[in-house]
């Protein structure tokens, strides 16, 4: 027993700038785990078609279970299984997350403030059954029934009918149980960081070749985030001979169309924005180039967690300080198609750039709370504006329906067919009314 403790440490204790298949992926997280355990909560969230566990490491001051006022913030990597940066990318994170703290004063702060979720790879079994590594496409993209992740999803835009895979199903209820604020997904394939929406219809602007999501502004900022902190993203240099991207960014649909995509679904469903970014022009280079693909993603990785800071957060609660779930808290401008709700805590969490906004709190049945806050830029004091709601008249615990997994804009549109352009966002709003009656 002793050995397997000490095998454990010393896998803990020095991570190659190689490849690492599940056993030993699996052995690396439990040392890590073993070696900073009040550091580190690891579990597993599902398992893949094969089996296999869906490995997430947690990390920070309360690693095990959410605090009221600390946001939760992921990363995951690795869903298409021939894409296999950022799967290395996420263990060297790990890596440099623990050794730092206490050491280095940013990344103690930053883990005393936020619980930083990382799941090294969605797609196990794409993984290892990608025998030849490939810069192009091959057939680990997929995971064992031949099914596209990255595709998998519920869309708010179209039906697209897709038979929900384990993995998908174990990462959806992932985020049904945390409340995520803030989360990227690591690919391969382009030097790009890409945002909502990947899928978009007239409502979203879609005519005009860009599909616009209510915080536009937001994710932008997200995406350039980390393309300017990235050694050469924001240059936005194309691979080989294909499109080059401005700054390093762009809107996902831009680029091209996709249905069922994961980052779509966190910001509709989850609650939770979400960027899709593109470490590699190879999908699965040679081992040696780890290093310097660290090197070059190092300080973006860092400097995106601290995004989740950013706006305001808060609780609604009742006039005997009882938190009151499922209460509706949005900034007055962005309505959001599935409206953004308080968790069991009665807690809140939006995502806005700094400067003035109403931020409105309604509980069904009772008068609309409306708040005027200035927002300035946190992310360096790793807490966001706080602002709180207390409904006096209110001692009641409302449940609310969940948001229906139906393609939400496709209503809005056929609402909007006969009206111009100019009324979409009217549209927009009346509709979220109508859910929220």
């Amino acid at each position: 027993e002793v050995v397997g403790i000490l095998c454990l440490i010393s896998v803990a204790a020095s991570l190659d700038f190689k490849y690492h298949h599940a056993e030993e992926l699996e052995a690396y997280l439990k040392g890590i785990h073993a070696t900073y355990p009040s550091l580190t909560h690891l579990h597993s969230i599902g398992r893949s078609v094969e089996g296999r566990n869906l490995w997430v490491l947690v990390l920070g001051r309360f690693p095990t279970h959410h605090k009221i006022g600390i946001p939760e913030f992921k990363y995951v990597a690795n869903m298409h299984g021939d894409e296999t940066v950022g799967r290395e990318m996420l263990l060297h994170l790990i890596d440099f997350l623990v050794t730092s703290y206490g050491r280095d004063p940013v990344i103690t702060r930053l883990l005393n403030n936020t619980r930083i979720h990382i799941m090294p790879t969605m797609n196990p079994d794409g993984f290892e059954a990608t025998k030849v590594p490939d810069c192009y496409y091959s057939r680990g993209r997929y995971n064992k029934n031949g099914e596209d992740l990255n595709r998998n999803f519920p869309d708010a835009f179209e039906n697209n009918n897709a038979s929900i895979q384990p993995e998908t199903q174990a990462v959806m209820n992932w985020i049904k149980n945390e409340t995520f604020v803030l989360s990227a997904n690591l690919h391969g394939g382009a030097l790009v960081a890409s945002y909502t929406f990947d899928n978009g219809n007239s409502v979203t602007g879609s005519l005009n070749g860009y599909s616009r999501s209510p915080d536009d502004d937001v994710f932008i900022h997200l995406a350039k985030t980390y393309s300017f902190n990235h050694a050469s993203m924001y240059k936005g240099t194309g691979c080989d001979n294909r499109p080059t991207f401005p700054e390093g960014i762009t809107n996902g649909y831009s680029w091209y169309q996709l249905e069922g995509g994961m980052q779509d679904y966190n910001y509709v469903w989850g609650q939770c924005f979400e960027i899709t970014l593109e470490l590699s022009c190879c999908k699965y280079p040679p081992a040696d180039q780890l290093e310097e693909f660290w090197n070059d993603n190092k300080v973006a990785l860092i400097e995106y967690i601290k995004q989740v800071h950013l706006g305001v957060k808060g609780q609604v609660t009742d006039k005997n300080g009882n938190p009151i779930p499922d209460a509706i808290v949005e900034a007055q401008g962005r309505p959001h198609v599935c409206p953004y709700r308080t968790n069991e805590h009665g807690e809140y969490f939006l995502l806005l750039l700094p400067g003035t906004y109403v931020i409105n709190a309604t509980v069904p049945g009772f008068k609309s709370m409306l708040k005027t806050v200035e927002i300035t830029n946190n992310t360096g004091n790793f807490s966001a504006l706080k602002q709180d709601f207390s409904f006096l008249e209110v001692s009641i615990r409302s449940r609310a329906a969940s948001c229906p997994k139906t393609p939400l804009y496709q209503e809005l549109e056929q609402a909007s067919a006969a009206v111009k352009p100019t009324l979409h966002l009217l549209v927009l709003m009346t509709v979220v009314l109508v859910i929220f009656k």
